[in-house]
């Protein structure tokens, strides 16, 4: 099993930016088998929705909602990725969640998240 432990959201007004982290613990025998890291959010009353992907160290994929105002990186030697956020929108606000494809599976133990509100 892998942990994950988001930090970095907080309360910014609009055109603001944050930058999310999202720390994987584990067994070596997992973390070690990590192949991508993903983003999510869920607003309240709303689905979770992937906002942003990063597969190997590289190779990124993202919501067409966001319009390029979001990058993902990922620190391999760390087991760390990052979601930068910039100008930021009163519609971000949401709890913003972390995942991790081990092998070819995805894992379905979520971190708690970490909450971002954007005000107007």
């Amino acid at each position: 099993q892998v942990q994950l432990v988001e930090s970095g959201g907080g309360l910014v007004q609009a055109g603001g930016s944050l930058r999310l982290s999202c720390a994987a613990t584990g067994h070596i025998s997992s973390i070690s088998r990590i192949t991508a890291m993903g983003w999510y959010r869920q607003a309240p009353g709303n689905q979770r929705e992937l906002v942003a992907a990063i597969f190997g160290g590289s190779r990124t994929h993202y919501a067409d909602s966001l319009e390029g105002r979001f990058t993902i990186s990922r620190d391999i030697a760390k087991n760390t990725a990052y979601l930068q956020m910039v100008s930021l929108k009163p519609e971000d606000t949401a709890v913003y969640y972390c995942n991790v494809r081990i092998g070819s599976i995805w894992s379905s133990n979520w971190g708690q998240g970490t909450q971002v509100t954007v005000s107007s």
